[in-house]
């Protein structure tokens, strides 16, 4: 039996999130207070006191996620078999598996949350969630839109793919997906394309910060949302996550892939369930649970 630590990207913040860890763990203190000294701000006040509108921010929110999910996984002193994480999630990975260090991290989470607020400021895009289609279907639409960017952006379970791309792409392809049969079809709550071709200025910023930071050879695999597929390679980890930034997140590959090679269970950790729903639906066989103090 092989245990699997899986970590949650964008969308899983809360008002309060890590409040409990930093009155009752001192180590948690440590490391929120030098989170606000490596970022310059008092990203702490605002993920204990912040309203739910101020932590949406994507400047905000995905270091937030991060320090939430790493400062967990630090308390426990965890050792896992294997890891992955959803988008941003790979960040709170490689840290657990040792490949990076948190300064590090959480440098380099703060360049690629600047650099995706920088692009959707740049241009008009969203993103909307299709449920209750076959993933190849959803594929074809965004396929068959040619005059503009959509494209499908999270593989996130059977029948639930989310789609990204210009204001203009996602609301044909919505339309698309209805006619198609599709379930559910819902505009999300976010001001850009991620993991779209929209994204290309952030990648170009993120990857200097990601190829000039020293990543070490990991205590377990990591298996990437680029490939799906598990890496102890630190040079290949590296040019797997900067593709991540315009390239889809292949979580249903990559669960699934994890089970295939042994992982029976699986803990979420971080703010949220997200990553446990998708689990069940990936896979109801396997045991999964979760840790979001």
């Amino acid at each position: 039996m092989k245990t699997a630590y899986i970590f949650p990207g964008q969308g899983s913040q809360f008002p309060g999130m890590g409040k409990n860890l930093f009155d009752n763990n001192n180590n948690a203190k440590v490391l929120f207070k030098k989170a606000d000294e490596i970022l310059g701000f008092e990203i702490s006040q605002i993920m204990f006191e912040g309203t739910a509108e101020e932590l949406k921010k994507t400047s905000v929110t995905q270091p937030a996620i991060f320090l939430h999910s790493v400062i967990l996984a630090k308390c426990l002193k965890i050792q896992p078999d294997m890891v992955a994480g959803h988008s941003l999630g790979e960040f709170s990975a490689l840290v657990v598996n040792g490949c990076l260090e948190f300064e590090d991290a959480l440098k380099l989470v703060q360049i690629r949350a600047n650099a995706m607020q920088k692009a959707c400021n740049e241009q008009p895009s969203s993103m909307a969630a299709i449920v209750g289609l076959d993933d190849h279907l959803v594929e074809e639409v965004c396929q068959s839109i040619s005059d503009t960017i959509v494209v499908p952006a999270n593989f996130n379970s059977p029948g639930q793919l989310v789609i990204s791309g210009t204001v203009e792409g996602i609301e044909k392809a919505m339309v698309l997906c209805k006619e198609k049969g599709a379930k559910i079809v819902k505009k999300l709550e976010v001001d850009g394309a991620f993991h779209s071709p929209l994204m290309e200025s952030a990648k170009k910023e993120l990857e200097k910060g990601i190829l000039s930071t020293l990543f070490q050879t990991p205590s377990c695999p990591i298996y990437q949302n680029y490939t799906a597929k598990p890496s102890t390679d630190s040079n290949e980890i590296k040019q797997n996550l900067i593709a991540q930034l315009t390239s889809p997140v292949l979580w249903t590959q990559s669960i699934q892939n994890m089970i295939k090679d042994g992982a029976s269970e699986f803990t979420e950790l971080g703010p949220g369930n997200v990553l446990q729903g998708l689990v069940k639906r990936i896979d109801k066989s396997v045991s999964i649970n979760g840790r979001s103090e």
